[in-house]
């Protein structure tokens, strides 16, 4: 017996809402973490747009689990102050849409440096972001992505136990830490678990870093929501195949995507949904 809520990122099924809804029911999955509809960036959204959304939404009885937005997926040395007036624009579609979460991103170095380098520069963003929600329902969800700071469990903890505010808590992610050689269970979760909110689902292998389903890969999923369960874990899991190509995934990983990779669709969607379900 398990007390997780499934989502996932309906936009790895396909580019149209309506699609996306159908086969997030044909799966009995009642959530969405929003990331794009129609090749659209969540953030991209206006107004009248988002709420266009929320009817259609409502109407299905799908919710939003969380805005999987793209903030903090910048170059260091980008407009910072463009990128934040783009998160108060997240938190009034965050209002229409009726969720409290957020996900960003921990920042990449400009080209040819480290961003190691940038540390204390990274948390100065962080705490700007964290104090642009104060007031509001919304938590930031600092997901763990390769090449940005927060990549390994380390330095997730880092700025998580630094700013160490109930509005900037953790998404964790299997797939992703593999990709940054970092194991994943136990290690990480034993240093994150504290501030874990949020889980996405997908796996990956160590040797070529490829993304594969869950429990077929080295990000010791089965263990890892074993350990959930023993935990009495009740939030979201969010599943993120990352199987095929889908429209906006360039954007999303800053132009360096196998263009080869086979499309992303509901049956690469259905692979996704089965193994997890067999692990849980």
């Amino acid at each position: 017996m398990y007390n997780f809520t499934l989502s996932a990122f309906a936009d790895e099924i396909d580019p149209s809402l309506s699609k996306q809804l159908e086969i997030l029911k044909a799966h009995d999955i009642s959530f969405l973490e929003l990331r794009s509809i129609d090749g659209i960036n969540i953030s991209k959204f206006d107004l009248q747009y988002a709420k266009e959304v929320k009817k259609q939404l409502d109407d299905s009885g799908v919710k939003v689990s969380a805005l999987g937005s793209p903030i903090g997926k910048i170059r260091m040395d980008e407009d910072f102050d463009a990128h934040l007036d783009v998160l108060k624009h997240l938190l009034e579609l965050a209002g229409i849409l009726d969720t409290n979460y957020i996900r960003i991103f921990s920042f990449y170095p400009p080209k040819g440096e480290e961003i190691s380098g940038y540390r204390d520069k990274v948390l100065e963003r962080m705490q700007k972001m964290v104090d642009t929600v104060k007031g509001t329902p919304v938590i930031l969800l600092h997901e763990n992505e390769k090449e940005i700071y927060g990549d390994t469990a380390k330095r997730c903890y880092d700025i998580l136990s630094t700013i160490h505010s109930p509005k900037l808590r953790c998404t964790f992610d299997p797939a992703n830490f593999i990709q940054c050689e970092q194991n994943v269970y136990p290690e990480a979760y034993d240093l994150l678990k504290d501030y874990i909110e949020y889980i996405h689902i997908k796996d990956a292998l160590k040797a070529d870093h490829s993304v594969v389903p869950a429990g077929l890969g080295d990000g010791n999923v089965q263990n890892l929501i074993n350990q959930l369960k023993e935990d009495n874990y009740q939030g979201f899991l969010s599943l993120e195949p990352h199987l095929g190509n889908f429209s906006g995934f360039a954007d999303l990983e800053l132009g360096e995507v196998d263009q080869n990779k086979e499309k992303s669709d509901e049956f690469k969607f259905a692979v996704a949904a089965n193994a997890l379900k067999k692990l849980l």
